[in-house]
């Protein structure tokens, strides 16, 4: 699918044995063929152009990229600019989160997971909330995520098949797909 693209990986510059540098990993989108590469801080978000000669599942082929080509095993999601668009514009927990580095988005690798995180949705988390999106779910944590039963339950249920950014990113992601055009 042609057009702006996110990609999200997992765990990269956490820990010492997932250090990529940002400029390796522009250099690495942009070898298998993406355009406008760009990062977003230091902790695995591209920014990319598909065009619309490409083949394969970015993905794929970004994680396979990432291990042949930097060392590095780690799980990477893409969403197009209006998958991002709609996780900005359908946040459920705008009024109660008032600081955007506590409300976290945990974007699904497989869409399909989110049936797993329906129980969790249902119980009360107070002063934490849980909300689910189409292929997101968002995580109030007031005190941080760090000391967040939710987002310790939602990391249980989904481990490396789901990946969370902070609202502020998201933010800032969003307004880097919607300057493409």
């Amino acid at each position: 699918m042609a057009g702006s693209h996110v990609a999200l990986l997992r765990g990269i510059n956490v820990g010492r044995a997932k250090r990529v540098a940002m400029a390796d990993l522009r250099v690495l989108v942009a070898d298998l063929g993406y355009l406008d590469v760009k990062t977003l801080l230091n902790s695995g978000n591209v920014v990319f152009t598909v065009p619309r000669t490409a083949r394969g599942d970015a993905a794929d082929r970004i994680e396979k990229a990432m291990g042949k080509r930097l060392g590095v095993s780690a799980r990477v999601t893409v969403l197009t600019a209006a998958e991002v668009a709609d996780i900005v514009r359908a946040n459920p927990l705008g009024k109660v989160a008032d600081h955007p580095s506590r409300l976290l988005v945990a974007v699904l690798s497989n869409p399909a997971d989110r049936a797993r995180l329906v129980p969790l949705a249902r119980q009360n988390w107070a002063p934490e909330a849980l909300a689910l999106g189409k292929r997101v779910s968002y995580l109030w944590c007031p005190r941080g995520s760090l000391e967040s039963r939710v987002a310790n339950a939602v990391n249980q249920v989904l481990g490396d098949a789901v990946t969370a950014r902070n609202w502020a990113t998201m933010t800032k992601l969003h307004a880097l797909v919607t300057a493409r055009g």
